[in-house]
């Protein structure tokens, strides 16, 4: 883990740890199997991003409590549902360099271990009675879904405009980060201005992240090789929509058809590795990851609050300064 990411813990670390025994509570099952999938999944966590997001956002406006705690593990519980069916439908072997569930124990399995972390995250909510966040997780899994189908339905054509592709993301992905904000505000404060200028703070943090995903991709030079898996799966991220929509015809075509081919050798992915950085395309997304890593910015500067902005405003940062 990075120093800069300890750092964003530090405050918060007797929390987190309370919160990882919390998490494993609400996943506890009689039955042995699920008990023993449960244990795997709480070993594989990765950087606790969204749990970070929730806590940092809830102590802005008072002390981190049981609400805050069954906020998060609300968060952490469906987060992991949508991943583990997602390891299903990409048929991937490995996520963050484990053995995915259906690796292990099959797909049949694996669709019902993310059903069942579904139910508890549903059930977390209902028998405390916690309608406000189930309703902000909820409208943010309805997006995530569809976010995946519209890219899935925009994916087959390649014809992504940056519109369609920034709300496929706001859906995708910033939604989720939105919904750890609002949650963890709502958890300290009955004002709703505070919960909304919450959301609107973690989408653009979640958008800004997920155009530094795309940047990765194409291993910027502060950032090492490039790994050009988005090219070979034909995800059509900003750096090549941009750069599509400014080449001349016969270039587009060209690029357009090694995307489409199911069989890309490595030649191929560098050719349109260097097609994007002759076109700029990497500049411009770094411009416009900056664009909305300043939103970010704005919208908690403009939070009235005796709380301490700075762990939120170094996790925005660190957002976009990642290597990985």
């Amino acid at each position: 883990m990075s120093n800069h990411l300890k750092l964003i813990q530090e405050p918060i670390a007797g929390e987190l740890k309370l919160f990882e025994e919390r998490f494993r509570q609400s996943m506890k099952s009689r039955v042995a199997l699920l008990d023993t999938i449960m244990t795997y999944i709480v070993k594989r966590k990765g950087k606790q991003m969204r749990p970070m997001f929730v806590l940092h956002s809830a102590r802005l406006f008072g002390n981190i409590n049981e609400r805050t705690y069954r906020g998060a593990s609300l968060v952490e519980l469906l987060h992991t549902a949508t991943l583990v069916h997602d390891d299903v439908v990409d048929d991937a072997d490995k996520r963050r360099g484990f053995f995915s569930i259906n690796a292990l124990w099959k797909n049949k399995v694996a669709v019902l271990v993310g059903d069942y972390l579904l139910s508890k995250g549903l059930l977390l909510s209902l028998r405390n009675k916690d309608f406000d966040m189930l309703e902000i997780l909820s409208t943010a899994v309805e997006e995530m879904s569809e976010g995946e189908l519209l890219q899935m339905e925009k994916a087959r054509r390649l014809d992504i405009t940056e519109e369609v592709y920034f709300d496929i993301i706001s859906k995708k992905t910033a939604s989720l980060i939105s919904s750890c904000c609002s949650i963890g505000a709502i958890s300290t404060s009955d004002n709703e201005n505070n919960v909304n200028k919450m959301g609107e703070f973690g989408l653009n943090a979640g958008i800004a992240f997920q155009i530094k995903d795309d940047l990765l991709d194409y291993g910027v030079s502060d950032i090492g090789k490039p790994t050009g898996i988005d090219i070979k799966e034909k995800k059509m991220t900003l750096p090549l929509i941009y750069s599509l929509q400014k080449a001349d015809d016969s270039l587009r075509k060209k690029i357009i058809r090694i995307m489409k081919s199911d069989q890309k050798k490595k030649a191929d992915v560098q050719v349109v590795l260097d097609f994007v950085r002759d076109m700029n395309g990497i500049e411009y997304a770094r411009g416009r990851m900056n664009e909305f890593h300043e939103k970010a910015l704005n919208c908690l500067s403009e939070i009235e609050t005796s709380g301490d902005k700075v762990p939120l405003q170094s996790l925005v940062d660190y957002v976009i300064n990642r290597h990985k």
